[in-house]
């Protein structure tokens, strides 16, 4: 049978689109911009992804807090249950033991009360305490967190920008920091905040104030943030967009605020998380040594405190909130990774080299043809 021109022309014209569909594809991407790459990247690691979903599973959790202690467990997260009795299994239970010993996990066996049992001697609920917990504890590493990396940021453009005695004062400032036992430093101030508090100027807070561990984290942390984000203007400081915009007579605050710091995006974001996670493993630490949250208030930190005198008989009062720290920690992390992996894809492929996982890059596609690749010598 004769070839039909127009059915060869029609299959010729399917075979250029199903050509074209993956370059059209591909083109279709880029025009979404840089943000769009990174967000499809970020999709693409599912460890990162369902770790970012357990942290908002964790972060819905304590938010749900009243709603709990109101509609369920019908008890605030400092009232005292000392000399009360729950009924469940026909039977009435105390619910501290006149030996001392809190109630153990009840679940759903009195409607929801004491569902995680009660807290030492003062039969609080524990269920509800570790909920309102996880609301001061990450708070206090949000808060301290977006605290820090202002305050990095401010430091490091300062230094990386105008350079000569500013940064060298800041520099050697962010090194003495640096150097310093900061836990040990931060232990000793956190208990004197605990003990008289704190009053500068116009800044006062009390003895008792959840800002007392947020200032001393944040003050801390900020080395570890503005020295990379210092190193990453002194490198966009020689780039042609800078040298073109002092050129046109900008400001140092339009050249630093408009120019450089959005090319800072990235990695601010990658250490914001990160620092979130290593701010409330500084809490937790301070408050299990009495030097963070304090009474009444309550933190992850402070609620294994109270249960490490109950390890032995009440060993989950610990375990609890140890459990809830190392998750929410653990998820920042791997988030924290992956945002990096996405936003900066390089610095993936580095790892990889560096590890041996990688040798070469792939090599470039003209024509369908490889023109070269990394140590071919073409």
């Amino acid at each position: 049978m004769p070839n039909d021109p127009k059915t060869a022309g029609s299959a010729g014209e399917a075979g250029v689109v199903a050509q074209t569909t993956p370059g059209a594809a591909g083109a279709s991407d880029e025009e979404h911009g840089p943000w769009y790459l990174a967000y499809k990247r970020f999709l693409r690691n599912r460890v990162a992804v369902g770790f970012l979903v357990l942290f908002v599973l964790i972060v819905v959790f304590v938010l749900a807090a009243p709603l709990w202690a109101n509609n369920v467990a019908h008890t605030g997260p400092n009232e005292t249950h000392t000399l009360e009795k729950i009924h469940y299994d026909g039977e009435a239970h105390n619910v501290v033991e006149v030996t001392g010993e809190p109630i153990g996990p009840v679940l759903f066996k009195a409607g929801g009360k004491f569902f995680l049992g009660a807290d030492s001697r003062l039969g609080r609920d524990e269920m509800v305490r570790l909920m309102y917990g996880g609301r001061i504890s990450l708070f206090i590493g949000i808060v301290s967190g977006l605290i820090t990396t202002i305050l990095a940021v401010i430091l490091g453009l300062l230094a990386g920008y105008y350079k000569g005695w500013v940064d060298a004062v800041i520099a050697r400032t962010l090194d003495v920091l640096w150097s310093l036992p900061v836990f040990l430093i931060g232990l000793a101030l956190g208990i004197a905040l605990a003990v008289g508090g704190l009053k500068i100027g116009p800044l006062e807070l009390s003895s008792g104030s959840i800002w007392n561990p947020i200032f001393i984290i944040s003050i801390f942390s900020v080395p570890y943030i503005a020295r990379p984000i210092r190193g990453e203007v002194l490198a966009l400081g020689e780039k042609e967009f800078v040298e073109a915009a002092i050129a046109q007579g900008a400001s140092p605050a339009r050249v630093m605020f408009s120019e450089i710091l959005p090319n800072l995006a990235s990695i601010i974001i990658v250490f914001f998380t990160l620092n979130i996670a290593a701010n409330m493993l500084f809490e937790a630490g301070l408050s299990f040594l009495g030097a963070g949250v304090q009474p009444p208030n309550s933190s992850w930190g402070t609620m294994i405190s109270i249960g490490e005198e109950q390890l032995t008989t009440q060993p989950l009062l610990a375990i609890i909130p140890g459990t809830m720290i190392m998750l929410t920690v653990l998820s920042l992390n791997i988030v924290g990774d992956g945002l990096r992996d996405a936003l900066d894809p390089r610095s993936k492929i580095k790892a990889d080299v560096h590890a041996g996982i990688v040798e070469t890059e792939a090599p470039m596609q003209v024509s369908g043809k490889p023109v070269g690749s990394v140590g071919s010598g073409v």
